[in-house]
């Protein structure tokens, strides 16, 4: 669903789609929508939570492919257990990032981890992202990384507190190791904090995870869930209305069109076509430890 601004810096207004999962678990999806494919060269946005979860309670999200993409994982509470085709197995945690490249193909898993499933209080919150990889890097051989939250560039003060997820944003670079050019950032305001968003790339977006802001000289508010995307040039001024909490992301767009099918991302439709018949057919390979398979969507690949 979305929502058309006549403000003049403001070029659209996105309501993520939401699905219930059970056990009162929401997973909010931005990106892609009808209206919007990508800000940048971000191809996907899931939120999900906050959530606590019964004693035995929590998320499994079995063996599965992608190729053509990273995908950033995030946490703002709780923590999850991934393993992976090239043999990684890492708990993450909030305030650390998980970037995996799929390139070539890889598999991964994500789970609740068993402390936190046998506990009757184990909180989660986060969100994760997908980023189309530039044509050069397609096909590149697949990765991961993990980032403590010490190590990722940090901005305090004026009410404003940042965490540089990825990518570069005023003067500083994150150590996640990202294809093109883009940014990701993790911002808490404190009620009346201003921050700005500087021009320096050519696509821009914040999604406010909790909490209410404005842009200056503009009338109204951005609620939560929302998914506000800035004309390229604008010069944005956003202060808080209370305390809020915003993912901000963007970048620099890709120059070919992506095509996109499940969990494939690919500028040829043929080389989707491809993996999701490698996928049918068992010849990606498997996450040591783990025997379960997630099958194809019914519906034949298409171009999207």
């Amino acid at each position: 669903m979305t929502l058309i601004s006549a403000a003049a810096d403001i070029e659209q207004i996105l309501l993520p789609a939401v699905r219930d999962l059970g056990d009162g678990f929401e997973v909010r999806r931005a990106l892609p929508s009808a209206q919007r494919r990508m800000v940048g060269p971000f191809i996907f946005l899931d939120t999900f939570g906050p959530v606590t979860f019964g004693a035995g309670q929590g998320v499994d999200s079995r063996p599965h492919p992608h190729i053509g993409l990273s995908t950033l994982s995030y946490l703002l509470e709780g923590e999850m257990l991934h393993r992976d085709s090239e043999g990684y197995v890492q708990a993450l945690r909030a305030g650390e990032v998980n970037l995996m490249t799929a390139g070539s193909g890889i598999v991964h898993s994500e789970r609740t981890p068993d402390a936190d499933r046998a506990s009757d209080q184990a909180r989660l919150f986060g969100v994760q992202a997908w980023i189309a990889l530039p044509t050069r890097a397609e096909e590149t051989d697949p990765s991961f990384q993990h980032v403590m939250g010490e190590a990722l560039p940090s901005l305090e003060g004026e009410g404003i507190s940042l965490r540089l997820l990825a990518g570069s944003l005023l003067g500083r670079r994150a150590p996640t190791h990202t294809h093109s050019d883009l940014f990701s950032a993790d911002v808490a305001l404190a009620d009346g904090a201003r921050f700005r968003v500087d021009a320096e790339h050519v696509e821009r977006a914040v999604y406010v995870l909790d909490g209410q802001v404005e842009a200056q000289g503009q009338t109204g508010a951005f609620g939560k869930d929302q998914l506000v995307v800035f004309k390229p040039g604008a010069e944005i001024v956003l202060r808080a209305r209370g305390p809020a909490r915003l993912l901000l992301l963007g970048g620099e767009p890709l120059a070919e069109k992506r095509h996109v099918y499940w969990n494939f991302v690919s500028s040829r439709r043929e080389r989707i076509e491809q993996a999701a018949e490698d996928w049918r057919e068992r010849r990606f390979p498997g996450v040591p430890g783990e025997t379960e398979f997630t099958p194809l969507p019914q519906a034949a690949p298409k171009a999207a």
